[in-house]
């Protein structure tokens, strides 16, 4: 398991810096996808914590995929996300 981490690590860097290249002059779109990051991480937390609340077990773990695809996709891809953990579940 250390290992696919390890990769995932490399790999996301790896993705990371590309897309820094390719905005180098794009501030504005790296600032926002830092922020979507930033505010996607938070609310699969919050919103894990109230559906553990209310005694639904569909909470999705924060990783650097959900990370990224929060601060790619914003939240339609955490509600794709939490669709995905649904249908898995049933």
């Amino acid at each position: 398991m250390n290992d696919y981490m390890g990769e995932m690590m490399i790999a996301v860097s790896c993705v990371i810096v590309l897309l820094m290249g390719c905005f180098k002059r794009k501030k504005e779109w790296i600032i926002n996808f830092v922020f979507r990051m930033v505010t996607g991480t938070l609310s699969v937390f919050f919103v894990n914590g109230f559906l553990v609340s209310q005694g639904i077990s569909i909470a999705i773990g924060i990783n650097l995929i959900t990370i990224f695809i929060a601060g790619l996709l914003g939240f339609p891809g955490l509600i794709m996300l939490y669709c995905i953990n649904l249908y898995k579940i049933l």
